[in-house]
């Protein structure tokens, strides 16, 4: 039984590591510095973001994501700088990722912008043997996975503009495996490709729509594409829904609190059978941004 017991856990865990190498989000929109460094300080202020994510509700052993980020404009000039930490639990596993991201933006045109970014990624994984309840807890082959290290770069491009932008990006050009025996590998980290765009509508004055799209692509696994809509009501309500393809479909809404303060929740329920198995998932962010010498915006910024 307890041999069973191990099996299972371990099938979950490579699943779970081949599906998810990197932690994911319905609002994506929100949160584009975690995939494209480029995006850091494009907002022309700086931005604090803050969120919790808890998936698969009623499963256990299933993911839970905190992720924090910084990014900011250097003074004037055209650099962007950002600063993310994302905690990511699944199972047995525990990941902790700090990245650090440098972005430099050429005008081109009056409203047009492109930016070019880095990342630099410092990963320590962590697995514990325990709670996969092996019949051996000494077994060699579930030992030292104590916060194992592994660096990586990344880099991305996002042309972008106050009503549209489109981004392409490889986070992690290095790929690892966390362990591998007689070529087996537990939890293998491949190169994951982005592509993200959205663009800004205006339907009436006081009502703004957003759609956007996340097509993430890794080799050996399928393609994921979310798909959103966003409506912004009288520049402070917003409400919309997502589909992620073939998993799940997902409703967000936010409210911008004040020029400065944005809250964001999302909720998903899946669309295949993993839904017999839990209660969906609840997402929530906050976003809180410093304006230079207390400038104040004209319009809240959709993305």
């Amino acid at each position: 039984m307890k041999t069973k017991l191990l099996l299972i856990s371990l099938m979950f865990t490579t699943v779970v590591s081949y599906a998810q190498q990197d932690a994911q989000f319905t609002q994506y929109m929100y949160n584009t510095i975690n995939v494209n460094p480029a995006y850091a300080g494009s907002r022309g202020a700086m931005s604090i973001f803050a969120l919790h994510r808890t998936q698969w509700v009623g499963l256990d052993g299933a993911p839970t994501t905190n992720a924090v980020s910084i990014n900011t404009p250097f003074n004037n000039s055209r650099l962007g700088l950002g600063v993310s930490i994302i905690n990511d639990r699944i199972g047995p596993t525990t990941e902790n990722t700090l990245s650090t991201d440098l972005s430099y933006t050429i005008p081109t045109s009056e409203t047009v912008k492109l930016s070019f970014g880095i990342k630099a990624t410092a990963n320590l994984f962590d697995l514990d043997p325990n709670k996969l309840n092996p019949e051996n807890s000494g077994d060699p082959k579930l030992q030292g996975f104590n916060n194992r290290f592994t660096p990586n770069i990344g880099a991305g491009v996002y042309l972008h503009s106050d009503k549209a932008y489109v981004g392409l990006s490889i986070p992690n050009f290095i790929e690892s495996n966390r362990y591998d025996d007689n070529d087996v590998a537990l939890f293998k980290e491949k190169m994951t490709y982005y592509l993200i765009a959205g663009y800004v509508m205006d339907l009436s004055y006081n009502l703004k729509f957003k759609p956007a799209l996340l097509t993430k692509m890794v080799q050996g696994s399928p393609l994921q594409v979310d798909v959103s809509g966003n409506f912004m009501f009288f520049d402070k309500l917003t409400a919309g829904i997502a589909y992620r393809w073939s998993a799940s479909v997902s409703a967000m809404v936010g409210f911008q609190v004040s020029d400065a303060m944005y809250i964001g929740y999302g909720y998903d329920l899946e669309t295949t059978k993993l839904d017999n198995y839990n209660s969906g998932s609840h997402e929530i962010f906050l976003r809180y941004e410093i304006f230079k010498n207390n400038k104040k915006i004209t319009t809240p910024r959709f993305f």
